[in-house]
């Protein structure tokens, strides 16, 4: 299933997500509606419902046990192979494609509508909230890491670097060959390269004695991963949660 909705369709009595920014979406949409959810999906935070594995390794058998009409996937979230076996055990898979803040409002509008749901308010209003954001000036330049031991990098075409980009955060490896390159830490750190370091709680719990005592000198903004890498009903407080905590970025204690 890839093409663009073509509008509400017969709403699935049963609905696997294999993706956390889905699983809050639908969850929020039409509670009920979800049967099977990753142990990763972490909002809404009373979320009932069978846990079906990581989103790199879910548990195809327990899947196709619950029966659902449709299972929600990302095409970076979840691996070709899995999404292969779900399909040969005879499941409808929608598989999602977001590399820009742009791409996300119709692919959410596309997966709810598969879901058999009308666009919903919450939607607008993220859309909103973005309509209204004003980038930061001047703009910064920030390494933001995604990964330590081996350090990873945002690189080129990745939703994250498109969502500070739209706050004014230009990332440094943002013309890279890579969307995650690994890069050696001397070079991250080396002075003159970068006005800040942005550091998510995701996929690294990166935290205040985790991170920032790696660039020295260096502001570091600790910063929500759900806010910064999901697509869903996060996008509402995005634009604010993001932008202050950028705000108050301060070198590491010596």
């Amino acid at each position: 299933m890839t093409g663009p909705a073509t509008g509400r369709g017969r709403r699935p009595e049963r609905v696997v997500s294999l993706v956390p920014s889905l699983t809050e979406t639908v969850a929020a949409t039409a509670p009920g509606l979800l049967a099977g959810a990753t142990d990763w999906c972490s909002h809404p935070a009373d979320l009932a419902v069978t846990r079906v594995g990581g989103t790199k390794n879910p548990d195809v058998a327990r899947i196709a046990a619950l029966r659902p009409g449709l299972v929600i996937a990302n095409e970076e979230e979840n691996r070709a192979p899995d999404l292969r076996a779900l399909r040969a055990a005879g499941l409808t898979v929608l598989v999602t494609r977001v590399r820009t803040l742009q791409d996300a409002f119709p692919e959410l509008t596309r997966v709810l509508a598969a879901c058999g749901l009308p666009r919903p308010a919450w939607l607008a209003e993220a859309e909103a909230a973005w309509r209204a954001v004003r980038p930061a000036h001047p703009p910064r330049t920030a390494v933001v890491p995604v990964w330590r031991r081996p350090w990873m990098v945002l690189g080129r075409d990745t939703f994250a670097g498109d969502v500070l980009r739209r706050l004014g955060v230009h990332h440094l490896y943002a013309g890279h060959a890579e969307r995650y390159p690994r890069v050696p830490l001397a070079e991250l750190a080396a002075p003159g390269r970068a006005d800040l370091v942005v550091l998510p709680d995701e996929p690294y719990a990166f935290a205040a004695d985790d991170g920032p005592e790696a660039f020295p000198g260096l502001p570091a903004a600790l910063v929500s991963g759900r806010h910064l890498t999901w697509y869903g009903p996060s996008l509402i407080e995005a634009p604010a949660v993001l932008s202050a905590a950028l705000a108050a970025a301060r070198p590491p204690a010596p």
